[in-house]
């Protein structure tokens, strides 16, 4: 997608350690307008799959994912990275890696939203060494839902992630595909 491209190339920082830093469009101050392209982007990418809910973790993913439910008009369910007395009942849980943040998390879903008949779309705004994304999987195949698969903003292509997810079969489509990136050269991208 040109334009997030564009935009990271622009306004995106590489830090030592593999790190982008994308928090003054994509997960901190959020461009609603690149948002819609994005939930249209992942609309055109994933057409006549019946999908029926959108799945993310908390809490990058959230606002991505609902503005590309409008245009599947469909609910989103997110993940929560802690138990609250809000969930109440039987929940889906599995613990996730986050590689920006160098610590795990139980992640849950209550099973009152996750049903043998929903068919799911994965939405989550990176994809590096893949857990986030596999932990989501994990929720979604414990709740017997079939897995339409998972819309990508940004893939950090040389790790590991992507290549994993999509050997276990996931229909995985990245927005932009990172090559490699330093903090001298910025990012390049795989086309």
């Amino acid at each position: 997608m040109q334009l997030l491209e564009d935009r990271i190339r622009k306004d995106g920082i590489v830090k030592e350690g593999g790190v982008l830093k994308v928090d003054s469009f994509l997960n901190h101050q959020l461009d609603i307008e690149l948002y819609n392209e994005i939930g249209k982007e992942f609309r055109r990418l994933f057409p006549d799959k019946g999908i029926n809910k959108i799945l993310t973790i908390e809490a990058s993913g959230i606002g991505i994912a609902c503005i590309t439910a409008q245009y599947f008009n469909c609910p989103v369910v997110f993940a929560k990275k802690a138990q609250s007395i809000n969930i109440d009942g039987e929940v889906y849980s599995t613990t996730i890696e986050s590689f920006t943040h160098k610590r795990s998390y139980n992640v849950i879903v209550s099973k009152r939203f996750l049903s043998n008949d929903d068919n799911i779309l994965i939405i989550d705004d990176f994809l590096a060494n893949g857990c986030a994304l596999l932990g989501l999987i994990d929720i979604v195949r414990s709740s017997g839902a079939s897995i339409a698969g998972a819309g990508i903003v940004i893939e950090k292509g040389f790790q590991k992630g992507g290549e994993l997810v999509r050997s276990k079969g996931i229909h995985v489509e990245s927005l932009a595909i990172i090559d490699d990136m330093s903090v001298e050269d910025g990012c390049t991208f795989r086309h």
